[in-house]
């Protein structure tokens, strides 16, 4: 049996965005949808098969101490296609903040690479096997 975790998954990514009208606009672009929440200075998308959220502030409710440089922790979406994912994220305006990059043993099946939106945020995407195996233990419950 696995043992519990104090940090049990993601429940919510937040991103600070200058211009948060560009950035609703940007977002809801890229990921298809509009967000699911909605008021002024934040904006919320459910995303993915475990409905993690990604909320998007206006940067005017920063921390006084946050950069506005691209940087910390990078947080990798599992993707189907990350150089298609990838292609698009390009073709929407981001910029590469890291090149798609095979890991692990040759043919592992795991990829990342990282690019930043046009609001200076960092998006992580992957592809991880592992994440799918968790998917299929999961259905089969």
């Amino acid at each position: 049996m696995a043992q519990a975790s104090v940090l049990r998954g993601i429940a919510t990514i937040t991103f600070y965005a200058e211009d948060h009208a560009a950035a609703k606009k940007w977002y809801s672009e890229f990921l298809g949808m509009a967000p699911y929440f909605d008021m002024p200075g934040y904006f919320e998308f459910r995303l993915g098969d475990y409905q993690h959220e990604l909320g998007i502030i206006d940067s005017k409710y920063a921390p006084a101490a946050r950069s506005t440089e691209p940087g910390g922790a990078v947080t990798y979406w599992h993707v189907d296609d990350i150089q298609a994912t990838f292609d698009k994220l390009i073709a929407l305006g981001a910029k590469e903040f890291e090149p798609i990059t095979q890991r692990g043993q040759e043919g592992s099946g795991f990829a990342t690479a990282a690019l930043t939106d046009p609001f200076s945020n960092i998006i992580g995407i992957m592809t991880n096997p592992h994440y799918l195996e968790i998917l299929k233990q999961k259905a089969a419950l």
